[in-house]
């Protein structure tokens, strides 16, 4: 199946998110150790999290695979 232009924009989005945790990742060792469990709070909170939005994405992949084989 080839990839639509909203696909290819949102795989994009993505490819910007692992950039921006690259960047995190980076900047850890020079961070204090309250900094860290500050940042990791402010993470941990955002919503939708990251988590949120592959179980959304795994759900509805079921969904069409259930409404397919109707």
């Amino acid at each position: 199946m080839p990839a639509t232009g909203e696909l290819i924009r949102l795989m994009n989005y993505i490819d910007d998110i692992a950039t921006t945790l690259r960047r995190i990742s980076a900047s850890i060792p020079a961070m204090t150790q309250e900094e860290c469990a500050r940042l990791g709070e402010y993470i941990r909170k955002s919503e939708p999290s990251y988590e949120s939005v592959v179980q959304h994405l795994e759900s509805a992949g079921k969904d069409h695979k259930e409404q397919a084989g109707k």
